[in-house]
């Protein structure tokens, strides 16, 4: 079988760079405008010259999306939006709207357009009337079986990609598709600024009782009725090839640099390991699942792939994220066991941190000194984006990534 893509979000430079180093054969990233994630640091023009170069540089594709469902207001300004996206010249861009897919093909010539999940692509024949339209790649529906898959994969031309999700958040509105944010505090989930209320916390009210709220529960502690665990696949990863998909996507362009490096590291081992054999796939998969679990999630399910998911789906007593590992800084340049970072969370002097590194390997350390960007030593670093200078018992390199362990 083929060896799927594996396709990496970034929100910011500095998390293409990570994917990049981290396994990516491609990443995922957004401009300023037109994508939905608005609340993600996103691309300036030259951000993505520079991301672009970087990642050809290592033979790493990058795709843009600019997938939002477009009102008339928007039509210029994503005209003149992809104008400049053709000098700047992505492998790929990652579109929703037919009338943005028209604009895109006018204005992209020589530039991939790839479907994005936002339009609701569940059979072969939506597949197949795309391709008429000279689309190359479609990204499924959230809503299709694995069973489905494969067979829009035998209804549909050998030269037209499957692009599915293999991991991350999920998304409660038929394929992303949600009008909650825009009904409860008028910021449009289609248009990239969703609040997320699918997490938040809901009771009933009862016409003849009102002020009185009742909760709707599963158990004492109450319910987030729309509020779905996160999709892992990591241990599908055969079925998931077998089902002819062409691009395994992770989710998470909100997400941190230590999330995308675990992401990509552990699908990046798994892949490869499942493209060479079943047994050496079987091999690496429990630190694989060890590995996975290092990253913020809020449990794991495998969604819509074998079928209708149950009960156990939704979380109902909580929204938070389980983190059991707190990020740190990725590591700049070196001078010996010295290391320079950009500080995210705090850590001390004298406290045992990790080097996570992109070969899969991971090295205890412990901190020596810290130095602020003025030359004073520290104890403790408790600022976020401090510049630092750290003193390791154990040399680093460029692009590892620093994270410790959360206390229970």
């Amino acid at each position: 079988m083929k060896k799927p893509e594996l396709l990496i979000p970034a929100s910011s430079l500095e998390v293409l760079k990570t994917a990049v180093i981290f396994g990516a054969d491609a990443v995922y990233i957004g401009g300023e405008a037109f994508g939905l994630r608005a609340k993600a640091k996103n691309f300036t023009p030259e951000e993505m010259r520079e991301g672009i170069a970087f990642a050809h540089e290592h033979g790493v594709k990058v795709h843009v999306t600019a997938n939002i469902l477009a009102h008339n207001y928007d039509l210029e300004g994503a005209r003149a939006y992809f104008k400049e996206l053709s000098d700047i010249k992505p492998d790929a861009l990652i579109v929703a709207d037919p009338g943005m897919v028209m604009l895109a093909k006018e204005n992209c010539p020589g530039i991939d357009i790839h479907l994005s999940t936002q339009a609701n692509n569940t059979n072969y024949m939506t597949f197949r009337f795309w391709y008429d339209q000279g689309i190359r790649r479609v990204v499924c529906a959230r809503e299709l079986s694995l069973k489905e898959i494969k067979e829009i994969r035998e209804n549909i031309p050998a030269d037209m990609e499957i692009e599915s999700f293999i991991h991350g958040a999920m998304c409660i509105s038929y394929s992303g598709r949600c009008l909650l944010s825009s009904y409860f505090t008028g910021r449009d989930a289609n248009h990239g600024a969703c609040t997320h209320p699918c997490r938040w916390k809901y009771s009933i009210v009862e016409e003849t009782r009102p002020g009185e709220y009742l909760p709707v529960f599963e158990n004492e502690r109450g319910t987030y009725i729309f509020n779905s665990k996160d999709l892992c696949m990591i241990e599908h990863i055969p079925e998931m090839m077998d089902a002819g998909i062409d691009s395994f996507k992770i989710e998470g362009r909100m997400k941190t640099a230590l999330y995308v490096a675990t992401v990509a590291r552990t699908y990046r081992k798994a892949v490869d390991a499942a493209a060479s054999s079943r047994e050496a796939y079987e091999k690496i998969l429990p630190w694989c699942l060890e590995e996975i679990s290092k990253c913020t999630y809020r449990q794991f399910t495998t969604g819509f792939y074998f079928g209708k998911p149950d009960e156990n789906t939704q979380i109902y007593d909580n929204n938070t994220y389980i983190n059991e590992y707190i990020y740190l800084g990725i590591v700049g340049e070196t001078e010996g066991n010295i290391v320079g970072i950009e500080q995210r969370n705090k850590f001390s002097v004298g406290e045992v941190i990790e080097i996570m590194k992109p070969d899969g390997t991971n090295r205890e350390t412990k901190v020596l000194s810290i130095v602020n960007e003025d030359g004073k030593e520290m104890e403790s670093a408790p600022h976020p984006q401090q510049q630092l200078k750290v003193t390791l018992d154990a040399p680093a390199s460029p692009y590892d990534i620093l994270r410790k362990k959360a206390q229970a």
